[in-house]
């Protein structure tokens, strides 16, 4: 069954489940969803409460051993189930199967996801949570889509302001809800209830605001050039070391390199199969697919030869503006793929030694 999480709990004569999977990318919207469940759920008695997070050494063995245990007390339970992967292995899969066909008594479950693709939906293991528990499925709050979610989440604490200062505020917080929501949250123990002025807005987020050096990376990949600039001025504003920069924008060109060689090692081998193998997170799967058809390879090889010419005007080998070549830097990812075609002839070899 699919709830919708805003809904999660409060289906009308609705009694609480045994299974929950929440699904989702958004930390703080899974967080909130948990947390509502768990709410929930110990209103109703189930006091006890345990973690499990599905890593490289997590033997699923455990769940069924905490699984016929009875409480102490025998008290309701609560289990939290991570799995920030997304992928449970071959072991997993069978485990969830088999734990689906017999839940542990007097026990709440929620299963924490991220985003799932095509192939993983289709999985046994998923179909078998799909069928026995409520599905809270997450989805982002697009750009375009978070004045509104700002104006909302203002208008729960009772303030109101108008659609430029939203935009402003959404400008600012660059798309980090967990931003946001402690920028909002501050504003209601700054202001009283009513309408907020854009002064009182600016001066309360300006003062804290930070450029995060990890941004820029999806702002260089989109080929957002405007938010790409905006970022990189506001961290060199802020002194951000520029040899941080150049290694987070370093690495995602040679992951991109990487798989290109990875799919032209073997023609069998798919574009979601190379980036399994080079540990690409689900949720940034569908971004590198599209980075990967637009830029050839050719162009990532005289981008990494950039960055190596960066590395050296760092290190005062040689001459040059750091920012302003950091910036051309960016602009590779904006370059027309048809103009890829005549790029110099570079060998890889000499790409990699930055």
């Amino acid at each position: 069954m699919r709830l919708d999480p805003k809904s999660l709990t409060s289906q009308p004569g609705e009694s609480i489940a045994s299974l929950y999977i929440v699904l989702g990318d958004e930390l703080l919207l899974v967080m909130e969803a948990t947390d509502r469940i768990r709410a929930h759920a110990k209103d109703q008695g189930y006091i006890e409460r345990e973690i499990f997070t599905v890593d490289q050494r997590f033997e699923w063995v455990n769940l069924f051993h905490w699984g016929r245990q009875s409480s102490l007390f025998s008290e309701r339970r609560t289990l939290d189930l991570r799995i920030p992967t997304g992928k449970p292995g071959r072991e997993g899969s069978a485990a969830i199967e088999k734990f689906c066909q017999d839940l542990p008594r007097d026990t709440v479950t929620i299963v924490t996801l991220p985003e799932i693709d095509k192939q993983g939906r289709a999985s046994k293991w998923f179909k078998a949570l799909e069928r026995t528990g409520r599905i809270a499925e997450i989805k982002p709050v697009r750009r375009d889509q978070l004045p509104h979610w700002i104006k909302q989440r203002l208008e729960q604490q009772k303030q109101t302001t108008d659609r430029d200062t939203l935009q402003f505020f959404a400008d600012k917080v660059e798309g980090n809800l967990l931003a946001a929501h402690q920028e909002i949250r501050k504003l209601g123990l700054l202001y009283p209830a009513g309408r907020l002025t854009f002064e009182q807005i600016r001066n309360a987020i300006l003062d804290v605001t930070r450029f995060d050096v990890l941004q820029l990376p999806e702002a260089m990949l989109t080929a957002d050039m405007v938010r790409y600039n905006r970022i990189l001025e506001g961290l060199q504003g802020e002194g951000t070391a520029p040899p941080l920069i150049l290694a987070v924008l370093s690495e995602q060109i040679r992951l991109l390199i990487k798989i290109h060689l990875a799919k032209n090692s073997s023609r069998s081998m798919t574009l979601e199969q190379a980036m399994a193998a080079l540990r690409v997170w689900p949720s940034r799967q569908k971004l590198i697919a599209s980075v990967f058809h637009r830029i050839h390879y050719q162009l990532l090889v005289q981008a990494l030869l950039r960055a190596a010419a960066i590395d050296r005007m760092i290190k005062g080998v040689a001459k040059g503006d750091v920012w302003e070549e950091l910036l051309k830097l960016g602009m590779y990812f904006a370059v027309n793929d048809n103009r890829c075609q005549n790029l110099f002839n570079i060998t890889l070899k000499g790409a990699l030694r930055c």
